[in-house]
Order: structure tokens, then sequence, then C-alpha cells
């Protein structure tokens, strides 16, 4: 994995977990709103549409880089929009990540001819 293969699914997993909180929070200010008095939908809902747009945006990036499969990506984008799904796709993407520095570490050694 080159250098911009990784950092394109660093960026990725940095903005999942802030989108995912942000999304639960959105959830619990909507209910809020129609329970309460209390309103911050508009400025939680603006806080967590930035953040989808740049996990869109990052999504794209990594997809295009790390040459996914179709169906690799399309979980990707649909854990975005679950709530709850960015602390998934972070656990994955880290996995993802793991098991590229050892396949690297391996060729390097000349365990493997990947």
């Amino acid at each position: 994995m080159d250098i911009k293969t990784a950092s394109a699914l660093r960026r990725l997993r940095l903005v999942s977990i802030p989108e995912a909180v942000s999304f639960l929070l959105l959830i619990v200010c909507s209910v809020l709103k129609r329970t309460t008095d209390f309103n911050a939908v508009p400025a939680m809902g603006m806080i967590h549409g930035l953040l989808f747009v740049l996990y869109v945006l990052f999504w794209l990036d990594a997809w295009n880089r790390a040459k996914w499969q179709l169906k690799t990506a399309a979980l990707y984008f649909v854990l975005s929009v679950l709530p709850g799904g960015g602390f998934f796709a972070d656990r994955r993407l880290k996995q993802e990540a793991e098991a590229a520095v050892i396949a690297s570490r391996a060729r390097r050694e000349g365990v493997v001819n990947a």
C-alpha cells in the first residue's frame, strides 16, 4: 500500500467516528425538539451535514486509491447512512490498514512474493 492510499484510508477513519457521533446527536436533538422546547436541530444538522459530505468525499478518494470492489465500497457507504455505522467502519478500516502493513512488511522481508 502506498502512502497516498494509506492517507486516504486514514482520512476516512478520522471522519467516520465524528460523523457517527453527529448522526446520533442529531437523532437525540430531533427527539428533544419534539418533546421539549430545546431546538438544536439546525446547528446539529449543519454539523452532521458537513461531516457527512466530508465522509463521502473521503470515501470516494479511498475507493479510488484502494481499488475496492463495488461490494466493499458499497458497505462503507451504507455504514455512513446507518446510525452508529461509522464506528463499525472505523473498526473495519483499522483492520484493513493493519493487514496492509503486515503484507507490506512480509513483501519487504521477502516472505511473500505479492
